[in-house]
């Protein structure tokens, strides 16, 4: 086989270092982890109410890219019985359930985002 070279852009190098330092703490701290599909129904969920739109479980569900109704649902608790997302009701309207992140959830981003900036000041330096 070839050997080929490493690339050398920075912006390569970053994003490819973040990807194994990301790697690393993929895995949720009991040992649990989450499939990629759980991973993308969870960005969804936290970007939403990052924008102050929490999405509930209704739009959750309806992400017909990241899998049928069921199959959502069925993230959506496995998200829940991780401690990844809760639910919260607005006061006088008990039909809407909404979904925002844990503390949980709040840490593994938040291991994430240091993991990307430990990239970047690699590459920097």
């Amino acid at each position: 086989m070839e050997k080929t070279n490493p690339p050398h852009s920075p912006l390569v190098t970053a994003y490819l270092r973040f990807l194994q330092l990301a790697k690393v703490i993929q895995a949720l701290p009991d040992g649990q982890e989450m499939d990629a599909n759980e991973k993308a129904l969870l960005q969804a969920v936290v970007l939403r109410w990052y924008e102050d739109q929490p999405m509930t479980v209704r739009e959750a569900i309806g992400l017909a890219e990241l899998g049928s109704p069921a199959t959502l649902h069925k993230r959506i608790t496995r998200l829940r019985e991780k401690d990844m997302l809760s639910n919260l009701n607005l006061e006088g309207d008990r039909r809407a359930k909404f979904l925002i992140p844990t503390q949980r959830t709040l840490d593994y981003f938040g291991n994430l985002g240091q993991s990307m900036q430990q990239a970047h000041q690699n590459t920097v330096a």
